[in-house]
């Protein structure tokens, strides 16, 4: 009773703590650096329902942070011009949802940071539903493996969580201070241009203006 008790503790407190990173916009640590914070400091967990509640509680706090990102950078923030500069993403995606699936997916599977993502795909009209999905696919996958891939290094170096943290906190850092010029930049190209003409080019300011 006294184990299945701390489990149940232990699920909670990692839902709540995993959606609330989830939400904020920058600067929370990366999940997947709390998954491996688990597997290198609590022995003998069941790594797949670890991951499954972490999965689904990163997926609601992230589509928490992209209807916050439509609701109050796209509404609030951003010219008509550069709202209907961003819709241009729209078609393409809509054009293309195979490819576009597979992409999220396969982002989700890898440890880059997911703000940057929900941030710029709250800026667009659609549906969170498209994103969120392969999302979490992704995100299980890869939480069940970062929590046993730290669980089995920690054994074979005899790591703890404290002699690994400074890696974890560089890359924390350098991924993080990349979040504003990356959502700049998601906002200043001209999307348009890119998808038609196939060439990178910056927004002009008068088009951002209309």
């Amino acid at each position: 009773m006294n184990e299945t008790n701390n489990l149940a503790y232990i699920l909670l407190v990692l839902c709540i703590v995993v959606f609330v990173l989830n939400v904020l916009p920058a600067f929370a640590p990366p999940t997947w650096a709390t998954m491996s914070f688990i597997g290198l400091t609590v022995p003998n967990i069941d790594v797949f329902l670890l991951a499954a509640v972490a999965a689904l509680a990163a997926t609601c706090g992230r589509i928490v942070l992209a209807k916050l990102s439509r609701q109050i950078v796209r509404q609030k923030l951003l010219s008509e011009g550069s709202r209907r500069n961003v819709d241009a993403i729209k078609n393409a995606i809509e054009n293309k949802r195979a490819v576009t699936i597979g992409t999220f997916l396969g982002y989700s599977l890898s440890p880059l940071p997911s703000n940057y993502l929900f941030i710029a795909y709250g800026l667009t009209s659609l549906p969170i539903a498209f994103l969120a999905i392969p999302f979490f696919v992704g995100r299980l996958i890869s939480y069940a493996f970062w929590t046993r891939t730290a669980s089995t290094v920690g054994d074979w170096l005899d790591w703890d969580w404290f002699e690994s943290a400074p890696y974890f906190l560089a890359y924390f850092l350098l991924s993080q201070f990349l979040l504003i010029p990356v959502i700049y930049s998601f906002t200043r190209l001209d999307w348009q241009a890119l998808f038609a003409e196939g060439r990178l080019k910056w927004l002009e300011k008068s088009r951002r203006a209309r």
